[in-house]
């Protein structure tokens, strides 16, 4: 169905964002699918959501292009540490990424990046990848933390899962080296019960990826985080169109209503 039919799939439901991907590693050639996307963006706005888009490196003219449209955030993962980076993927190099969250940024859109867990990597890569991320001139508005779902016919189809702690420990050095990011419990969470999902929720996930689908992948049911939000209390929050890397004193959510931050008084 075309953007314009699709008001009353959403009316009903609490989601608050609305994420596109394209598997592409640029921009470039692409200026017809590129000013269609502009379009779906500002649709979708329209819509009453916040929209994120995932279409490979940008330059700084396309960021802007993205923002102006109305573009709230920009998924573009790490995926790993800068160490083990060239064993995984040799299409772009970590600068390249690192130079398009800068871009994104510096367009005023917020920037969510994480990485995924369970691709061969050490305890010391995972650590470096969130070094990365929290060193960066701003934290990125969220950080999704994916575990691997290994894929027949690929080079990592026999990769042993990552445990539900691993996850946990992944998600609560997230929440503690940036605390203000959402912690996005992401790609892989179809293997864990609620019970494993709500520990994660315990140890600093505060935001899923919901859908049939991820990608490639499969994701957790709609209607089964619905009944987990249910059964474990947890209140979604209304879409926030206050956010940015521009704006960076954002509103905090008290079950699901926002209420004012309370700053620190001067001295």
């Amino acid at each position: 169905m075309g953007l314009s039919d699709s008001n009353n799939v959403f009316n009903w439901v609490w989601i608050d964002s609305f994420c596109m991907g394209a598997a592409w590693r640029d921009l470039a050639g692409r200026k017809s699918n590129f000013n269609k996307i502009l379009g779906y963006v500002t649709e979708i706005r329209g819509m009453g959501m916040e929209v994120c888009c995932t279409l490979g490196m940008l330059n700084e003219d396309q960021a802007k292009r993205l923002k102006d449209a109305g573009l709230t955030a920009y998924n573009h993962n790490l995926d790993t540490s800068r160490e083990f980076y060239p064993k995984i993927i040799t299409t772009r190099s970590y600068d390249e990424r690192l130079e398009t969250i800068s871009h994104a940024q510096g367009a005023g859109i917020s920037v969510c990046s994480g990485g995924i867990i369970g691709l061969g990597e050490t305890n010391e890569d995972r650590v470096g990848m969130l070094h990365t991320l929290s060193t960066l001139g701003q934290h990125p508005e969220s950080v999704p933390i994916n575990a691997l779902l290994a894929v027949e016919g690929t080079p990592l189809e026999k990769q042993e899962p990552v445990s539900i702690f691993e996850m946990i420990r992944m998600i609560a050095t997230a929440r503690i080296v940036m605390p203000k990011s959402m912690v996005r419990l992401s790609a892989g969470r179809v293997r864990f019960s609620q019970s494993e999902q709500a520990m994660c929720f315990l140890a600093g996930a505060n935001s899923i990826f919901t859908g049939d689908k991820l990608l490639t992948t499969p994701n957790n049911e709609f209607t089964d985080d619905q009944k987990m939000f249910e059964l474990l209390g947890i209140v979604p929050k209304p879409p926030n169109f206050e956010q940015g890397s521009d704006k960076p004193e954002q509103p905090n959510y008290n079950n699901g209503i926002k209420i004012k931050a309370e700053l620190p008084s001067s001295a």
